[in-house]
C-alpha cells in the first residue's frame, strides 16, 4: 500500500521552506521508487484569502486519511484582525484536536560548529541534545469550564487545568520509550509544590516508573528547570510534560542552538500518524526575500520517515545530510557570520547532492 503524505505550506516563509522539503522529497521518491502519494494543500490565512476558512473540510478529510502531514507555518499580521474562528492558527489547532495528535516531540540539538551562533557560552551549550515530549491536546488548553466573565463586577476569566491518567499514562509512555532509545534519563516536569493536577501528575509518572527500570527518572518544577535549561542544558536527555508547562519550555530550548530555523517537531497520534512542522513560525517579516533557513522543515522530513513513513534509513541520510551541510561550512543567513549565505532556494540541491554522493 502507498503512503499518503499531505503538505500544506501554509503562510509566510512556510511555503518557502516546504517547498525546499519537497524537492528533497520529490528527489528521494525518484531516487528510492518510493510508494508515496504526495498532495499539496492550502491552510491558514492562505486558505482564508481562497476560501473563506483557515482550514477547509476538505483539507481536513485529507489529513485525516494520510500518515503524515508536512506543515509550514500560519499567520501573519494581515489576518490579525480576524475573528479568533478564522485566524490562521486555527488551521493548526484543528488539525491536533481532529487528528488526537497528543504527542509532541521537540528535539533541541546543536552542532558544535554553530555553537557561536548561540546566546550560552560555548562550554555551557556544547554536545546540546535534548528531547522536550509535551502533551498537546489536554491540560489548561483545552480543559473545560473556561469562560470570561463580564457581566458580573468585578469581570474575571477562568481556565481549568485538567488531566486524566490515561492522559498523563500515553504522554508518559512515549517518555520513556524515548529515554529509551537515548541516553536512558527522564525529567518529569510540573508544579507539584502548588497545583493538585501537577501532584497527581508526578504520582501517575512514578508509578510508571516500575515498568521501566532501565530509566533514571528524576522530578523538576517548571520554574527551575526554565532556569536549568539557560544554566545547565546537558543535565538533561529527555523531558516530559504538561501542554502548558511545554510550551513554555520547548520554546526556551528552541532559543538555545542559536538559531530556531535549525529544529524540527513532531506531533503524534497512538496509530504513529504525524503532523512535522519546523519549530519557527511564518517570519512574514522575511517572507519571499529567499533567506529563510529551510533546514528546521527539511528535517521535519526526516522525523516524518523516521515516525510515520517507516523509512529509518532515509531518515539517517537526511539527518547525516544535514550534519555534512553544516560541517562543509554551508550556512544560511541566520547562522552566517559572515555576509555571505545560502539562499533558502539553494539548500535542497546541496541536501540531494550530500544524499547522492553517501
Amino acid at each position: 500500500m502507498s503512503k499518503k503524505i499531505l503538505i500544506t505550506p501554509g503562510d509566510g516563509i512556510g511555503k518557502e521552506v516546504t517547498s525546499s522539503a519537497k524537492e528533497v522529497l520529490d528527489f528521494l521518491i525518484s531516487e528510492y521508487q518510493l510508494n508515496f502519494d504526495v498532495t499539496q494543500m492550502d491552510v491558514g490565512g492562505t486558505s482564508y484569502n481562497k476560501n473563506g476558512s483557515p482550514l477547509t473540510d476538505d483539507v481536513l478529510n485529507i489529513a485525516k486519511e494520510s500518515d503524515a502531514i508536512l506543515f509550514g507555518a500560519v499567520g501573519g499580521p494581515e489576518w490579525d484582525d480576524l475573528d479568533w474562528d478564522s485566524r490562521p492558527e486555527q488551521a493548526l489547532l484543528i488539525l491536533r484536536k481532529e487528528l488526537g495528535l497528543f504527542a509532541n516531540l521537540r528535539p533541541a540539538f546543536l552542532f558544535n560548529e554553530l555553537a557561536s551562533a548561540s546566546p550560552i557560552k560555548n562550554e555551557i551549550i556544547k554536545d546540546l541534545d535534548i528531547l522536550i515530549v509535551r502533551e498537546l491536546t489536554g491540560g489548561i488548553y483545552f480543559g473545560e469550564p473556561r469562560a470570561i466573565v463580564s457581566d458580573e463586577t468585578p469581570p474575571y476569566a477562568f481556565n481549568t487545568m485538567i488531566y486524566n491518567e490515561d492522559e498523563i499514562k500515553r504522554i508518559a509512555k512515549v517518555a520513556f520509550e524515548s529515554a529509551k532509545k537515548r541516553g536512558g534519563k527522564l525529567c518529569s516536569v510540573e508544579k507539584a509544590n502548588v497545583l493538585e493536577v501537577s501532584k497527581f501528575w508526578r504520582s501517575v509518572v512514578s508509578d510508571m516508573a516500575k515498568d521501566y527500570p532501565e530509566v533514571e527518572l528524576s522530578h523538576q518544577l517548571a520554574d527551575n528547570t526554565a532556569m536549568q535549561l539557560v544554566l545547565n542544558p546537558n543535565q538533561f536527555d529527555v523531558i516530559v510534560s504538561s501542554n502548558l508547562f511545554g510550551d513554555i519550555l520547548s520554546d526556551i530550548a528552541a532559543t538555545l542552538s542559536g538559531s530556531i530555523g535549525m529544529l524540527p517537531s513532531a506531533s503524534l497520534n497512538s496509530s504513529s500518524q504525524g503532523m512535522y512542522e519546523p519549530c519557527h513560525g511564518s517570519a512574514p517579516d522575511i517572507a519571499g526575500q529567499d533567506i529563510a533557513n529551510p533546514i528546521a522543515m527539511i528535517a521535519s522530513l526526516a522525523m516524518a520517515l523516521r515516525h510515520s513513513l517507516d523509512q529509518q534509513d532515509l531518515a539517517d541520510k537526511i539527518d547525516n545530510a544535514i550534519k555534512s551541510f553544516i560541517q562543509q561550512g554551508h550556512r544560511t543567513k541566520d547562522i552566517s557570520t559572515t555576509a555571505d549565505y545560502i539562499k533558502t532556494s539553494e539548500v535542497a540541491s546541496i541536501i540531494i547532492g550530500i544524499i547522492k554522493n553517501g
